[in-house]
């Protein structure tokens, strides 16, 4: 048996996720790679992720691993995978790694890019990969609040997550820079509930655009206010599962 871990690329746009519950969509980045795999190794094989990525939202690199019996070699598994795969979903390494490794059990953190345009003309051909903010958000304000949210805190309602398991989480760090025409969010954690970095963006950003106060995030861990709405998909990138 041998486990095969792959880092992939791929723009979400047209997919439904990571992953969707048993009966629901067919169309995830998941299924996609596992018809390639069947079709490769006829087995049916179980993947593990490193980040289940949400609806619309991309990778610069995903995390994965399987197991097979089949003996291509990892070079050999990533050239037939480009040759199968949509070309909105690339492999970009393929490497065999010890039996106990778990593209999901063994990440340490897994970082967050958001990409927030701000030129004075949306780019006709970036529109796909950021959002289009017509007003800049005040960065200082952001970084300010930012603070608030670095730590171990419950980050219940900064998710919408349905399931009774522990909602505590600790963000190790959150940056907020700009070129003058993008800006960046990056958030990095252990790992994070569902569209939880959505929603601590959308927060952020209503803060930065003065819809909010930079003081609604405590209120919002306590319970007293909501979190705001998550943030457009189309600007949110995995960059990175660290091991």
């Amino acid at each position: 048996m041998h486990n095969i871990k792959l880092v992939l690329e791929y723009d979400g746009s047209r997919y439904q996720g990571w992953q969707r519950a048993k009966g629901e969509s067919t169309n995830t980045i998941s299924n996609k790679l596992l018809e390639v795999i069947h079709k490769m190794t006829a087995e049916d094989v179980e993947l593990f992720c490193g980040a289940r990525t949400e609806v619309g939202v991309h990778a610069y690199a995903q995390t994965v691993n399987f197991k097979t019996t089949s003996d291509m070699r990892p070079h050999e598994i990533l050239q037939y995978m480009n040759r199968y795969l949509p070309m909105d979903i690339a492999v970009l390494s393929a490497e065999e790694m010890p039996e106990r490794f778990h593209a999901s059990l063994n990440a340490k953190s897994r970082t967050y890019i958001y990409r927030i345009a701000i030129g004075t003309v949306p780019s006709v051909f970036d529109r796909k990969y950021t959002y289009y903010a017509f007003k800049a958000p005040d960065i200082a304000v952001m970084q300010q609040a930012a603070l608030l949210l670095i730590g171990r805190h419950d980050f219940k309602n900064f998710s919408t997550v349905k399931k009774s398991k522990s909602t505590e989480k600790e963000l190790y760090d959150i940056e907020i820079y700009s070129d003058g025409d993008e800006i960046q969010i990056s958030l990095k954690a252990k790992d994070f509930l569902h569209n939880m970095p959505r929603m601590i963006i959308g927060t952020l950003l209503d803060i930065g655009l003065n819809k909010r106060k930079k003081d609604c995030i405590e209120a919002i861990f306590a319970g007293k206010e909501s979190a705001s709405a998550p943030c457009d998909p189309k600007g949110l990138f995995l960059q990175e599962v660290e091991y």
